[in-house]
């Protein structure tokens, strides 16, 4: 097996965010709207989807662990195979139960799929080239990324326009078309990424199952020893819970300020359409920031910012001012993952790096439980504005944290942390 380059694994890396990202696009759409359509209620529907979350709360940190101990590869093919049935399952839905299933399926295909992708490519990256720029890689990933949810986004109106053609109606087409895009996800993880992994028998990959509690020690060693890992983790779990104040209540605010909330509705398509295209631009643009002023202080400016844009988001009366701070906060959050991630990477050696992500990604669940919760109750106590202010100041608030970081790029081993079970 040749070795991929640097630039080999980054453009691999890229394609398959593309295949990943792109049915996800599709899908958003009718997230929502298709249960409701095949006669599921919206408490029904909101009961059904919370099992999603609660699947990756607890799957996604042994997950990422199995994910270090047997490789990236054949995680993400599992991944790629529940994600198939799930979407088969969701084409005949239609009842609570059915959709209870899915949702499940698809917490299981969330919690397999976090990480190991970005894993893979950090670590082919860094074998070709130990001073490899990954910040430029994950930076160009979340380009890729917002490009795809925007396009599958928009093509999906397109799609509901032909679907009374087949069966289920018209809101099953743009599922059908993101199977058979799943189906070529997953061709192209098989074809597409390779690891140096010796030959493996199954005493040898019971061995290697049986190491993922020491992935998961070594990403925890870490957490606790390293207080450059411990403030970033903090920063997501600010994060988790201030995201909620732009993700869900922007509609709410929108409808508020334009007073009609069938108009909001209207609006949202394109505006979040456009908010993606916004995320990937601020994604291409952070590099340039970053090598300016390094990553740590890049972080702080984007955590201060984001807290702003969501505070304009409260304090502009009309829908003009409102819809622009949405599309300027998203820009910045485009840009903020890279720089955040990148810092994580540099704190962890390979063994652990999937692990570490899964960690990080977990507390991103409870956190946005907990500020689905408050900032809900505060808007029906204190008013929506109130609400919003409130998570752009949970958001600015995490800025500090990434201060921990300053001249601290190389990577930390971590000291004492027990070791996978090696490959024999």
């Amino acid at each position: 097996m040749t070795a991929l380059t640097a630039i080999q694994a980054r453009r691999r890396f890229l394609w398959l965010l593309a295949l990943r990202w792109f049915p996800v696009g599709l899908m958003i759409p009718v997230t929502v709207l298709l249960p409701l359509d095949r006669g599921l209620t919206l408490a029904q529907y909101g009961s059904a989807a919370a099992l999603q979350g609660l699947a990756v709360l607890l799957l996604e940190l042994p997950t990422g662990g199995l994910s270090d101990a047997i490789g990236r590869r054949p995680v993400l093919l599992l991944a790629g195979v529940i994600e198939i049935t799930a979407l088969s399952l969701l084409t005949v839905a239609d009842s609570v139960l059915m959709f209870m299933v899915f949702y499940l399926l698809q917490g299981l295909y969330r919690a397999l799929d976090s990480g190991p992708l970005e894993a893979w490519y950090v670590d082919q990256a860094l074998a070709a080239d130990a001073r490899a720029d990954i910040e430029t890689g994950l930076s160009r990933s979340g380009v890729v990324l917002g490009v795809a949810i925007a396009a599958g986004a928009l093509l999906t109106g397109g799609l509901v326009a032909l679907g009374p053609t087949v069966p289920g109606g018209a809101l099953s087409l743009p599922v059908y078309v993101a199977l058979g895009l799943q189906v070529v996800s997953l061709a192209a993880v098989a074809l597409l990424m390779t690891e140096r992994r010796p030959r493996r028998g199954f005493a040898a990959l019971a061995r290697s199952v049986r190491g993922v509690p020491a992935a998961i020690g070594g990403a925890l060693s870490l957490l606790r020893r390293s207080r450059i890992i411990a403030a970033l983790v903090a920063v997501e779990l600010f994060w988790g819970f201030g995201m909620v104040a732009f993700e869900s209540l922007m509609p709410v605010r929108l409808a508020e300020v334009v007073g009609d909330p069938g108009t909001a509705s209207a609006l949202m398509g394109p505006v979040g359409s456009v908010a993606w295209l916004a995320s990937a631009l601020g994604a291409a643009l952070i590099p340039l920031l970053t090598r300016r002023i390094g990553a740590p202080w890049t972080g702080f400016v984007l955590r201060i910012l984001q807290g702003v844009t969501v505070a304009g988001m409260a304090l502009f009366a009309g829908p003009v001012g409102v819809i622009a701070a949405y599309l300027i906060c998203y820009t910045v959050h485009g840009a903020a993952s890279p720089v955040h991630n990148g810092l994580l990477h540099r704190q962890v050696d390979g063994p652990y790096r999937a692990s570490l992500l899964s960690l990080n990604s977990m507390v991103s669940q409870p956190a946005g439980a907990l500020g689905l919760v408050t900032l809900t109750a505060v808007a029906s106590a204190s008013g929506l504005r109130v609400s919003l202010l409130v998570g752009a100041a949970a958001l600015a608030v995490a800025a500090p944290l990434y201060l921990v970081a300053r001249g601290s790029a190389a990577t930390v081993a971590p000291v004492g942390a027990p070791e996978p079970v090696p490959a024999p």
